[in-house]
């Protein structure tokens, strides 16, 4: 596993502005209160926070990002689910 995700550290740059920008629109959805938006672009938007703070070992960083998805992931699984 950790092979396999070393393979995408050439690329972390990258995933920091995709961040940059999922987290931007995050923000707008939020202001415009485009639910369920929010939680469907703050997901990617905490897995690559979650892959980038694995890389350096930043174990704050990736814990709470990991509590934003749990949360996220059960906001989108009760909206599925109630509607």
């Amino acid at each position: 596993m950790t092979a396999f995700l070393m393979k995408f550290a050439k690329y972390e740059q990258h995933l920091k502005w995709l961040a940059l920008f999922l987290g931007i629109l995050s923000t707008v959805a939020i202001v415009q209160n485009w639910y369920p938006y929010t939680m469907f672009i703050s997901v990617p938007f905490c897995l690559i926070w979650i892959y980038c703070a694995w890389l350096h070992t930043e174990l704050q960083l990736k814990y709470i990002n990991i509590i934003f998805l749990v949360l996220y992931a059960y906001g989108i699984t009760k909206y599925f689910l109630l509607g």
